[in-house]
């Protein structure tokens, strides 16, 4: 068992992105001890109890106590606590009677039966629980569905859900509200909610030949004014199997696209292939990590007209929007997974579904309904 003080500190570690282990090691616990805490409460920090003014304190137990070895009647009693007559019979009562009253046992044994969780809101508002449930099962983060509620709905409040309240009720099974299958559709498959501050680090890449520096990219582009600017990389697979995404920095339209391996040959061909269907006004430039894959990007420049941007080393951050869309895609092509086995007609269908899912960035529009905004607007 934790004390008090060692649960606090556990929870304030896994607030701060520590991981099992690490707290497992600075509390000298075993990380199963740790995960077990974790798990009961599915990664979400429990409520800190408080005690109400209106109910008995341990002080005011004792006294009862004192008041019962003294002979004194339950008025008498009530009189000295300042309370109901019926409150120190109800407590005397509750716990034993005059012969067998304790005030250290009776305040344990009150203190554990106030343990009456109140109902979350989804258990509530059965309505509500059905549409969050449907919008689960589409894939659709809690964050996405908090804000597409609000926008759906905004005169009646009584649909608006925030995202907190819906990972409580996958987490927090107790809460009877959300089956814990659903947890299956989040992005991340954990069991438990992970601290946001947890990170993980980034490699570094090498040197491309004539390459353009991200430095030297037009206003235009580092403020989306205009659409047409793209960011890519590639995503990894198990045995050396790959996807290209690519994200429209405006949008935050994804296409994602089918490689049979990382040689710069069969990544710029199969990126060719894919920018030469676009219209010719979302033809502007893409922005690439290091990556050696794009070694051959004057060949892509020539052939599409588009021009290629590199990041600094070991600075995924200067492609924000990729790499968001890259961890939106682990949801479906979690690490591990063999990548060769994945048609272009799946990767096609998992990119309509992120894009027809609305995004907080876009004011809970969808990355379809702003890319084909923008294309009307230059037409």
């Amino acid at each position: 068992m934790f004390t008090d003080a060692e649960c606090a500190e556990l929870w304030r570690m896994y607030k701060a992105g520590e991981s099992v282990l690490g707290i497992g090691r600075a509390l000298v616990r075993g990380s199963t001890a740790v995960h077990r805490v974790l798990q009961a409460t599915g990664g979400i920090v429990p409520a800190i109890r408080r005690r109400s003014s209106r109910v008995l304190s341990l002080v005011e137990r004792e006294e009862i106590s004192r008041g019962i070895a003294a002979g004194c009647t339950i008025r008498a009693i009530a009189r000295v606590l300042n309370r109901a007559p019926s409150t120190i019979s109800q407590e005397v009562s509750r716990h034993g009677g005059r012969r067998h009253y304790r005030a250290a046992e009776a305040d344990v044994a009150a203190w554990d039966s106030a343990r009456r969780p109140k109902p979350c809101l989804l258990s509530r508002n059965l309505p509500l629980q059905r549409i969050v449930a449907s919008k689960l099962k589409e894939d659709w983060a809690p964050q996405q569905i908090a804000g597409w509620l609000k926008t759906q709905h905004p005169e009646n409040p009584e649909l608006w859900v925030s995202h907190e309240t819906i990972y409580r009720s996958l987490f927090v099974q107790a809460r009877g509200a959300l089956k814990r299958e659903l947890i299956g559709h989040l992005r991340s498959k954990r069991r438990i909610r992970r601290s946001r501050h947890a990170t993980a680090r980034g490699e570094g890449r090498g040197e491309i030949v004539d390459a353009v520096s991200i430095r030297q990219r037009p206003a235009e582009i580092e403020d989306r004014a205009i659409p047409g600017h793209w960011e890519g990389d590639l995503v990894e697979g198990s045995r050396g199997t790959f996807i290209a995404t690519l994200v429209e920095r405006q949008s935050r339209f994804v296409i994602i696209v089918k490689v049979a391996d990382k040689r710069t040959e069969t990544v710029v061909a199969a990126l060719v292939k894919a920018v030469r269907k676009l219209p010719v006004a979302l033809r502007r430039s893409l922005t690439w990590d290091r990556g050696a894959e794009l070694a051959n990007h004057a060949q892509f420049t020539i052939t599409t007209d588009v021009q290629v941007y590199f990041c600094d080393p070991s600075s995924p951050w200067q492609r924000g929007s990729n790499e968001n869309m890259n961890g939106l895609l682990r949801q479906y092509y979690p690490k591990g997974t063999d990548l060769s086995a994945v048609s272009q007609a799946q990767l096609d269908t998992v990119a309509r579904k992120l894009n027809t899912r609305p995004r907080e960035t876009l004011h809970w529009k969808t990355p379809a309904y702003m890319l084909g905004a923008s294309v009307s607007m230059i037409h």
